[in-house]
């Protein structure tokens, strides 16, 4: 079984952009101003779940409720989220040739199972594993345990990352034993390990897997 892992957010779909196009939404939706769009375009930069929202209705003392404005979020985020054809069309070219794909990923359960459902990655990939499950965040090791316990793989068979984060990514798949991809974006800490490849895109990084022959 050859084992190959991807990251899921800026690495298979745009976050960055799907984030920019949910937030906006919502605000128009609910009547926000620009105080709350630029607050939540900070604070979800990152990572987002329905804490924050919690603590939106606090800080602008919105009557709306907090649980209700995380639904109406992820439906923004699903609508918006996006997964460009060459990838879907490399990701199936890889199972073809008989690849097992995992996504490992941070965030929410529910947003990131809806971003997969939303783009047509849930039929392509045969594990997932979300921190926000388990309450643990890459790089724990735990959940690239997971992440392949999923695929039906054991991580001491060797295998592939595929992230922008280079902590979370890169050096988390190299404490696991995994060979790595980075897709450049973030900037490298001095620190960590280099990758074993470096591409600007996730399709490179498919490319390179489809001529491996180990």
């Amino acid at each position: 079984m050859r084992l190959a892992l991807f990251d899921l957010d800026n690495t298979l779909v745009s976050r960055r952009t799907a984030l920019s196009n949910a937030i906006t939404g919502l605000c128009n939706d609910c009547g926000y101003g620009a105080d709350v769009e630029a607050w939540l375009k900070t604070q979800l930069a990152e990572r987002a779940n329905v804490d924050d929202f919690v603590r939106l209705v606090t800080r602008f003392r919105l009557s709306d409720d907090a649980a209700q404005l995380w639904r109406r979020y992820v439906d923004r985020m699903t609508a918006s989220i996006a997964c460009r054809p060459e990838v879907l069309n490399g990701l199936d070219g890889m199972r073809t040739a008989g690849w097992t794909i995992g996504i490992v990923t941070n965030g929410a359960g529910d947003i990131q199972r809806a971003k997969l459902a939303a783009t047509g990655l849930d039929r392509l990939v045969n594990g997932l594993a979300v921190s926000g499950d388990l309450e643990i965040r890459k790089p724990d090791r735990r959940l690239f345990e997971l992440a392949a316990s999923r695929c039906g793989a054991n991580l001491a068979d060797g295998g592939w990352m595929v992230g922008d984060a280079p902590a979370g990514d890169i050096g988390g798949g190299h404490q696991v034993g995994l060979r790595t991809i980075w897709v450049r974006g973030r900037p490298w800490p001095e620190d960590l390990p280099t990758a074993d490849h470096v591409v600007d895109d996730v399709t490179d990084a498919i490319t390179i897997l489809l001529n491996e022959t180990e």
